[in-house]
């Protein structure tokens, strides 16, 4: 039996690291499961399954690429890494506790979907924990409708997405939905468009309250809401068939999904300069797209 007491931050390192990783198998499970209960009659051909694919960083660490071409899911990506190493000099000034020193860890698991049918809308969900010389939580979700009708505020998916992650907060903090609500319309804006990506869900970022246990509480529970709102409304608009015009509407919304994950995104960014795997990173891109 050893005597050496582990280290807590890497005691935390491996358990979120296990948490995200076991988040990342149910979300596969859901999603495959909704492809089985997808109508042939509009969506034609065999249930999609994620392909995973492992990859390593040379500097340190690596993930699994888990992606899936289906017939209801037209792409979705749902990714686990856990990456290690020093962060560039130029990098490091902009990250807390990296200025002093450049070495981090991070651990994360990130989503993106686009469906087939344009009555259902694209997601994004990411959840991470980073360590330098300081430890923190970010992550979020965030639903992005592409017809005009359901990009209205107070749609009925939209709804009920926020109502998910506003029980997500409150159960740990009755300030806090608001706060993060805020930082996410905040966030994903189109600035040279004068316009929102979608219709909001939660962001936060740095998110350190002193209590660990707390943090990290909260956002398995940010996890956990996300699956359960996105799946209820996965499968109660994929019976709603669609028009050719509506899916060109959604292919041209699609292209802002483009313009801000390449233009503004700080999870690109984060991933390009911790010399991620670029295919992964680049995932969140929509297989079809158009501008007018």
């Amino acid at each position: 039996m050893s005597d050496v007491t582990p280290d807590p931050l890497t005691l935390k390192q491996a358990e979120t690291r296990a948490w995200f990783e076991a988040l990342r198998d149910r979300i596969h499970l859901a999603f495959e499961a909704l492809e089985d209960q997808a109508p042939p009659e509009l969506f034609p051909g065999e249930p999609g399954r994620f392909e995973r694919t492992p990859w390593q960083r040379p500097e340190g660490g690596g993930g699994v690429m888990g992606m899936m071409h289906g017939r209801l899911f037209e792409k979705v990506g749902v990714h686990c890494s856990t990456v290690h190493g020093t962060f560039p000099a130029d990098y490091a000034k902009s990250v807390p506790g990296a200025a002093e020193d450049p070495r981090f860890y991070a651990t994360g698991i990130s989503l993106i979907a686009h469906p087939v049918s344009p009555r259902i809308p694209a997601v994004h969900m990411n959840t991470r924990f980073i360590s330098t010389t300081q430890s923190w939580f970010g992550g979020g979700a965030d639903l992005t409708p592409v017809l005009d009708v359901d990009r209205h505020p107070e749609a009925k998916d939209t709804l009920g997405f926020h109502a998910a992650m506003k029980s997500a907060c409150d159960a740990h903090d009755p300030d806090w939905h608001a706060k993060f609500k805020q930082w996410c319309d905040d966030y994903f804006w189109l600035a040279h468009r004068n316009e929102p990506r979608g219709t909001g869900g939660i962001f936060y970022d740095h998110h350190d309250s002193g209590d660990y246990a707390r943090d990290f509480a909260f956002t398995r529970d940010v996890g956990e809401a996300f699956l359960f709102a996105y799946s209820e409304i996965v499968a109660r608009r994929m019976v709603e068939p669609w028009t050719p015009e509506e899916r060109e509407e959604q292919l041209v919304r699609r292209g802002r999904y483009v313009e801000f994950n390449l233009l503004y995104d700080r999870g690109t960014m984060f991933g390009l300069k911790t010399g991620g795997n670029v295919d992964s990173i680049l995932s969140s891109m929509p297989p079809v797209v158009k501008w007018p």
